[in-house]
């Protein structure tokens, strides 16, 4: 396997130009399509619920005011005809575009999207507490260095460069003053220097925020590991992760989001010293560790970038990535909902219990025994209110 030091810079170039931030929609009631009103109370029965573990026995789970409830006393029933009940899906890297982007995740089941990157601030507000479409949070803008290829996209902030450590301060001060609920850091290299990386996880876990690395590269990796970065972002597509290296997302409590998903993408451009193997490779290594995984896609619609994962379905073809990886169909699921739930501090959610979103996803099939069946949506509710699935 080639060991050419590879970064995202040789993937696209200067292909990221005309990569303009998208401008939000109006709402158009997707939402509500399927009927059920925000305050409706209604008795799913008959359905096999996922526990995180395995499949129950055919039972009932009440949807109550957007929460999931206990009682079924004045709610209207549902028969679910034995289908299987999974907790709302959670995709743990997408970028944000409007609300067009949170209907369409929702009516796919993914009912939490996790941003990497999104601004103006304006816009990301702008797509928060969406009643019956997909919740979010972001980033915000990512921190990058002058002359890097993110840099280059139009619009974005130049005042959110970063050029050595002392800005890490002003740099993190700034997100969190615009709300962004992580902070995302751009490994490229050359980019980012050590002392910089290093400092801006510093100023980010002073402040209580955990810190994202993009790192699509075996020495990005490196870096990530060594900067204290919480959760690392893709895996190499030019050499895989050892086992030691691997081992090091275990014993330091990394999290991998791997995006399967986008890297098979990139690698059937067929750009010298890149292979999905490696990045395969890495994930079986990273499973083989006991290093947590989540399911992410990377999905995007922005002009220039040459794989653009679509919204939702992604999600699917992802978790059938990561059992191909060496995950089990149980795994998967969890790297869908209860891990990234837990990962991300959204402790209302993940799991199908009283008290927690009605966050639900309806599939006809057994995804324990297939992960496929997670494509057989029946129905979704985003908070307590119904979505309109997809065609």
């Amino acid at each position: 396997m080639s060991s050419t030091p590879w970064t995202r810079r040789k993937f696209l170039g200067t292909a990221a130009t005309g990569a303009a931030v998208g401008i939000p929609a109006l709402a158009t009631g997707t939402a509500l399509a399927a009927g059920t009103a925000a305050s409706e109370k209604i008795a799913l029965t008959n359905v096999r619920v996922f526990d995180g573990r395995t499949l129950s026995a055919p039972r009932t789970v009440v949807i109550d005011h957007g929460l999931i409830g206990v009682t079924t006393i004045g709610a209207r029933v549902i028969d679910g005809k034995g289908a299987t009940l999974l907790p709302g899906l959670i995709d743990s890297h997408i970028h944000l575009e409007n609300v067009a982007t949170l209907e369409q995740l929702t009516s796919y089941g993914v009912t939490t999207g996790l941003d990497m990157a999104c601004w103006p601030r304006s816009l990301v507000d702008s797509l928060r507490r969406r009643p019956g479409l997909t919740d979010i949070r972001s980033a915000g803008v990512p921190a990058t260095a002058p002359g890097s290829l993110e840099s280059q996209i139009p619009g974005f902030p130049q005042s959110a460069l970063v050029s050595n450590p002392n800005q890490a301060e002003a740099f993190v001060a700034a997100r969190v003053a615009e709300g962004s609920d992580y902070i995302k850091l751009i490994i490229d290299i050359p980019g980012l220097d050590q002392p910089t990386l290093n400092a801006l996880t510093a100023v980010a876990h002073r402040y209580g925020k955990q810190v994202m690395a993009h790192a699509p590269a075996s020495a990005a990796v490196a870096e990530a590991l060594l900067a204290g970065a919480d959760m690392i972002h893709h895996v190499p597509l030019d050499t895989a992760l050892t086992p030691a290296v691997a081992g090091q997302y275990t014993s330091r409590g990394r999290v991998s989001v791997p995006t399967l998903t986008i890297m098979e993408g990139f690698a059937g451009l067929g750009i010298p010293g890149t292979s999905y193997a490696a990045a395969r490779d890495s994930v079986t290594a990273l499973h083989r560790a006991g290093a947590q995984i989540l399911a992410g896609t990377d999905s995007n619609h922005t002009p220039g970038i040459p794989v653009n994962p679509p919204f939702g379905s992604s999600l699917h073809h992802e978790l059938e990535l990561l059992v191909g990886a060496g995950l089990s169909t149980v795994e998967a699921l969890r790297a869908a909902t209860v891990l990234p739930a837990q990962a991300f501090r959204l402790y209302d959610r993940g799991v199908i219990l009283p008290g927690y979103r009605a966050d639900l996803v309806l599939v006809d099939g057994d995804p324990v025994a297939d992960i496929r069946a997670t494509r057989r949506i029946q129905r979704v509710w985003a908070g307590g209110i119904e979505h309109a699935t997809a065609a």
